[in-house]
């Protein structure tokens, strides 16, 4: 998710789009409107890595669908809920040791205002 090289193995699903019911404002319940989700998560890859086999790993596709299970599914009033929300569903669904999520709502509701996106971020960390 950052643009250095990371210093774990990562797997990393940019550029997620869902459409949600996300927001405080009535109309956002009821309109909803597209979402943008970023997420890494940190794992040791190296079985993944040597044995060349999906058994050792984590499917891409089982990561979206639980991202696209919360954002798609109940509403929340904040994108901090949504996130959190996201980060307690892969680290209770998959054995990694941390979870990065950002989450961009583009063109927020806010009267008077330009703004491209209201993101949140958030990391979580595995608690043994």
């Amino acid at each position: 998710m950052k643009d250095e090289f990371p210093k774990t193995d990562r797997i990393v699903l940019e550029g997620m789009r869902f459409y949600g019911f996300h927001g405080v404002n009535p109309e956002e319940r009821v309109l909803g409107q597209e979402y943008l989700v970023d997420l890494a998560v940190e794992m040791d890859l190296a079985k993944a890595g040597a044995s060349d086999r999906l058994e050792d790993t984590i499917s891409y596709a089982h990561i979206y669908r639980a991202v696209r299970d919360v954002m798609e599914g109940e509403p929340r009033n904040l994108l901090e809920a949504a996130a959190q929300s996201v980060a307690d569903r892969i680290l209770a669904e998959f054995p990694v040791n941390s979870v990065a999520i950002r989450v961009k709502k583009p063109h927020p509701p806010i009267r008077g205002s330009v703004i491209e996106n209201a993101t949140v971020e958030i990391f979580r960390r595995r608690q043994d």
